[in-house]
């Protein structure tokens, strides 16, 4: 259970995911103060001639009380926003990685509570009538795209329910854009690359996710070249095995699949050790949807992807873009897309 506090000291519970709530746009691109933890999160592999990156660009809010304790200020702040940048210099071989934290605040960091507009700093993300307008900028690492929908939101889970473990309360709102096409800039030092690919954007917010026994999670968007996407997630627990696993086929022409238990297979091949950290991730995998006939044997585009962020989030995990070869319906198919693994530096439990 999540507890706020009020300014006369009584707590408040914030709410919890409710699998009749009908989501409404673009009020739900915005942010919701009720629940106690939210993100934004775009994810992408793009081109430029001679040249492949991956990017990642994450906004966090996470309330700390229910209610402000000064509601009459400007500066009176429940809500903290860490944010995660990283760029994958695929061709080079190179991973820059940044954060950033600041409390709510004017000039600061916020987000509108009516459409899809969110900054800290000089990192942004802002819809714009039919396109995402996404910038940020640290030591000479810059990215600036314009995404565009190339298919319509996927609502993840039962109409946007995302139940995360066997408890009610496991669970988030989650919604998706699993196919965004992307234009703009790269910019590492003195060069900058005009890209164009893919990318994709979650959104996703509730109050708890994980129980005490849970370590982390394991969680892949793949965009292959058939049309299709696919979104698969598995919670580790502490004593290292799998729970059941959940995620959705997203068809060529936008009909969305929700798959769970046994239709779903995640099996790592190898493991990679990280020289900074000592986590030991898995590094290969090969992915099964059994009722579709399909199988995805994925890799990293580079083994070092580690973030660690122990300025905003205190969390260590690996983001990575991944590459991607098999069978999708049937069919040969090739991709590319992004692999997100928690727990394995430290566990997530009480940190979400």
């Amino acid at each position: 259970m999540a507890l706020g506090v009020f300014a006369d000291g009584m707590e408040k519970e914030f709410s919890q995911a409710d699998p009749n709530r009908v989501m409404s746009f673009p009020r739900d691109h915005g942010k919701h103060p009720d629940f106690q933890t939210e993100w934004w999160y775009f994810t992408g592999n793009l081109t430029a001639p001679d040249r492949e990156f991956g990017f990642q660009l994450t906004f966090f809010r996470r309330s700390l009380f229910t209610e402000r304790v000064n509601l009459t200020s400007n500066w009176a702040a429940k809500d903290l926003y860490p944010a995660h940048f990283a760029i994958t210099d695929k061709t080079g071989k190179r991973f820059f990685h940044f954060e950033a934290m600041s409390r709510e605040g004017p000039n600061l960091a916020g987000a509108s509570d009516k459409d899809l507009d969110v900054s800290i700093g000089n990192w942004s993300a802002l819809r714009a009538g039919d396109s995402i307008i996404l910038a940020a900028a640290a030591e000479g690492v810059e990215l600036k795209l314009t995404l565009r929908p190339a298919k319509a939101m996927v609502l993840q889970g039962q109409n946007g329910y995302s139940r995360k473990g066997d408890s009610e309360h496991q669970s988030s709102h989650y919604y998706s854009f699993t196919r965004l096409s992307a234009q703009g800039m790269v910019t590492i030092g003195e060069e900058s690359y005009s890209v164009e690919g893919l990318a994709w954007m979650d959104h996703e917010f509730g109050s708890s996710i994980l129980s005490s026994d849970q370590a982390g999670w394991d969680w892949f968007s793949l965009q292959l070249d058939d049309g299709s996407e696919v979104m698969v997630f598995h919670l580790r627990k502490k004593d290292g095995t799998f729970e059941r696993p959940f995620g959705t086929l997203v068809t060529a022409d936008g009909v969305a699949k929700y798959l769970s238990g046994d239709q779903i297979s995640i099996v790592a091949n190898r493991s990679w050790k990280s020289p900074k950290t000592g986590a030991v991730y898995p590094a290969a995998w090969t992915i099964r949807l059994k009722d579709s006939n399909t199988r995805l044997e994925v890799v990293p585009s580079m083994e070092d992807q580690e973030l660690s962020a122990r300025k905003s989030t205190q969390v260590v995990y690996w983001e990575g873009a991944v590459q991607i070869q098999g069978i999708s319906q049937g069919s040969p198919v090739r991709g590319s897309g992004y692999a997100e693994l928690t727990g394995y530096a430290h566990s997530m439990g009480g940190r979400l």
